[in-house]
């Protein structure tokens, strides 16, 4: 059995987001609920994280971006801009929680502690843009890690790989000039946020380092690993990346209110795989995993617990 890590915190439940908002606390109450009644709680390795410092933030945001969510919150503030993403005052530290809690992951898979790691955190971070918050999301976790990757452990080709249901459009523009950051993502379309489709293949430099796979309402497990076989796996034979980032969002699940497609738990144990592959033949087995979406709790919880069983049994 492998080594996988799990970092969590009880302060990422206290991002308060009001009530009925899809993106709320019980989602990580229903997961750690679940993940101790099955037993798989144990089986995994306890990480801490740590609150990210500013001048990491900044690798992905303008000063004043973060400047503005620190306000809202010292403020009191219920909201940003959208009107969707949600804050409370503790908020602008939570999220710099969840970027450490992906910094603890890479630094654990790096020394050899664990062999995989998944950050059950919140709030999520994929559409968080340069400039602005959006669709629930405060600071770009995946994006800011991959900076860390290259910066501290010297590695320089980095795989971001999107199953959330919604495109990672952040994730996308922040990086969409940079050659060393691939960014794949299948998701939903159209839908929010109404960006990633195929021809949206990066800019510049990037060009051909972004690589979007849209899918129309209904599709399931089939089509999903179609594309990974088909697109993905010669996409990172090609790129060779040295770490693997898995921007796991579980609401492309069939029962998810946020969603119209079809994947089921053996579809996210079966992309799972693949992931692991892609780090096997390149990244030297590196690979963590950070929670983006996924709102109905029980197809979260099922599905979170497929991904860790397979990275358990790698």
């Amino acid at each position: 059995m492998a080594t996988v890590g799990l970092v969590a915190h009880e302060d990422y439940q206290k991002h308060d987001t009001g009530q009925g908002h899809p993106e709320r606390p019980d989602r990580l109450k229903a997961l750690h609920a679940h993940l101790s009644e099955t037993g798989l709680e144990q089986d995994l390795m306890a990480i801490s994280p740590r609150h990210a410092e500013g001048y990491w933030i900044e690798k992905a945001h303008t000063p004043e971006h973060i400047a503005n969510v620190k306000s809202r919150c010292e403020q009191g503030l219920t909201h940003m801009d959208d009107f969707e993403t949600m804050l409370s005052p503790g908020s602008y530290d939570i999220a710099r929680l969840a970027v450490g809690a992906s910094f603890e992951a890479v630094d654990t898979v790096i020394n050899h502690e664990a062999d995989t790691v998944f950050c059950a955190v919140r709030p999520p971070g994929h559409h968080a843009e340069r400039d602005r918050a959006m669709g629930f999301c405060l600071f770009n976790t995946v994006v800011i890690a991959a900076r860390y990757i290259q910066e501290t452990h010297n590695l320089n080709r980095v795989s971001i790989l999107d199953w959330d249901v919604h495109h990672g459009n952040g994730t996308q523009h922040i990086l969409e000039e940079d050659p060393s950051i691939f960014y794949f993502s299948v998701h939903q379309y159209p839908h929010y946020p109404g960006t990633g489709a195929l021809s949206e293949t990066g800019i510049g430099p990037g060009e051909g380092y972004t690589l979007n796979a849209p899918v129309p309402a209904g599709t399931g497990d089939e089509m999903y690993l179609r594309i990974f076989d088909q697109m993905l796996l010669p996409a990172m034979e090609a790129f060779k990346p040295e770490f693997v980032i898995l921007s796991a969002g579980f609401d492309a699940h069939r029962d998810d209110p946020l969603s119209h497609t079809q994947v089921t738990e053996a579809g996210f144990a079966e992309m799972t795989k693949r992931a692991l592959s892609i780090a096997h033949d390149h990244a030297q087995n590196r690979l963590i995993s950070v929670l983006e979406g996924g709102y109905d709790q029980g197809g979260l919880a099922q599905s979170v617990e497929a991904h860790l069983k397979t990275l358990l049994n790698a």
